[in-house]
């Protein structure tokens, strides 16, 4: 595999603690009480949007969600690297795949700015020749407009390219592209890497680039 494209929360970073804080101080802002973490968790991976509305239930109006997404971006832009890290072996496995000539990129369905704001706070921007956002395009994950954009800037065509991801958002998005799919185990959602079912999986970033590279 000479492209690989990368997931960013759940499966590069561990930002499940700066989001979850950032969705609740959004329903306090909007006058609710906090949400247990592990529901926040499991709304992630369909961009902010999604995970507003999702945070504050169906009862909430157009004009609600609005509020408080303007209010969550302005929030979670003050405190994305509060508590978000790499994954452990990340730093490592992304230098072997660079060393090795490999082209890599980023997509995610977070906004883009935030997204490569977190990159470079964490040292890693520098490994990615792109990287996509939730608001990079008219469509997001699991559309795979963003897969054949990467495609096309790196001349890599489909049966040498690999989507890496922790949720099935990023699997139906490699399906929906035509190229192969790696899921991560121990990103924010891997009860839903049942269906679609990846290609492969693997429980940790040395692993796939144990697979990828050898040794």
């Amino acid at each position: 595999m000479d492209l690989l494209i990368f997931d960013l929360d759940g499966t590069l970073i561990d930002s499940k603690l700066d989001l979850a804080h950032a969705v609740n101080a959004t329903r306090a802002h909007m006058g609710m009480p906090a949400l247990d973490h592990e529901r926040v968790y499991s709304y992630v991976g369909n961009g902010a949007p999604v995970l507003i509305r999702r945070a504050l239930g169906e009862q909430a109006s157009e004009q609600q969600v609005e509020e408080a997404l303007e209010f969550f971006l302005e929030y979670y832009r003050e405190h994305y690297l509060d508590y978000t890290v790499l994954y452990p072996g990340v730093r490592e496995s992304l230098d072997r795949f660079r060393d090795a000539g490999r082209k890599m990129a980023v997509l995610t369905n977070k906004p883009v700015r935030i997204s490569k704001a977190i990159l470079d706070g964490l040292g890693v921007s520098g490994h990615f020749f792109q990287v996509y956002g939730g608001n990079s395009f008219d469509f997001k994950k699991p559309h795979p407009i963003g897969v054949e954009a990467l495609m096309r800037e790196s001349g890599i065509g489909k049966e040498r390219a690999l989507m890496i991801g922790d949720s099935s958002v990023d699997i139906q998005t490699a399906r929906n592209a035509g190229i192969a799919s790696a899921g991560m185990t121990y990103g924010f959602q891997p009860e839903t890497l049942a269906d679609p079912a990846p290609d492969r999986l693997f429980d940790s970033m040395p692993d796939l680039a144990g697979w990828l590279l050898g040794g």
